[in-house]
């Protein structure tokens, strides 16, 4: 069934009915082809202007005319969004992560959920100062002077000539070497 629809004629024998506008600039009485919007505030009510008196109207329209530098600024930085709410980025992932943290302290959702699993954050890069103090076998914080200390222990215990030319004595004194050289130009300025 067919919705009766008022004003349309489907005999195609009828000539079509064309509504003709007149511009709407006073005194024209040429055909208004081409749609203008009123103001910034009515953007979906129009004039409708013929081609001379459109491209008048184009050139002195001013979309921010009457308004201050801190509202033109406002709408400017509204439109860059396309008129739509925005928020930081990322932050949704900070408060789904809460969530999940939450959820999993009471409650258990089965070994393959994310958060079943309160898993260790993964361990900082090591700097080669760490690493260093690793091949000394010391803790930071330390001052130079027991950097030092230990590298001449070190150095003595692992030299060549005490061990007779062996060649892996003669690695770890490389190793020492190369660390104490790290340490010393980290530490330069405390000498």
């Amino acid at each position: 069934m067919q919705k009766q629809r008022p004003g349309f004629s489907f005999s195609f024998d009828d000539p079509p009915q064309v509504q003709v506008r007149a511009c709407d600039h006073p005194g024209c009485a040429e055909v208004g082809e081409y749609r203008a919007p009123k103001n910034r505030s009515q953007l979906n009510d129009y004039f409708w202007f013929c081609l001379d008196h459109v491209r008048a109207y184009n050139k002195a329209w001013d979309y921010y005319q009457g308004m201050s530098t801190e509202e033109i600024e406002r709408a400017m930085r509204y439109d860059t969004t396309w008129q739509r709410p925005t928020w930081p980025m990322g932050d949704w992932r900070t408060r789904e992560r809460n969530l999940r943290d939450k959820m999993s302290r009471g409650h258990t959702f089965g070994a393959d959920w994310e958060g079943a699993s309160h898993r260790p954050p993964p361990p900082s890069p090591r700097t080669p100062e760490d690493e260093a103090l690793d091949v000394l076998g010391l803790k930071a914080p330390v001052e130079f002077a027991e950097i030092k200390q230990r590298y001449r222990e070190l150095a003595k215990q692992n030299h060549p000539d005490t061990h007779g030319g062996d060649k892996d004595a003669e690695e770890r004194l490389k190793r020492i070497n190369q660390a104490y050289n790290v340490l010393k130009a980290a530490y330069a300025d405390q000498g």
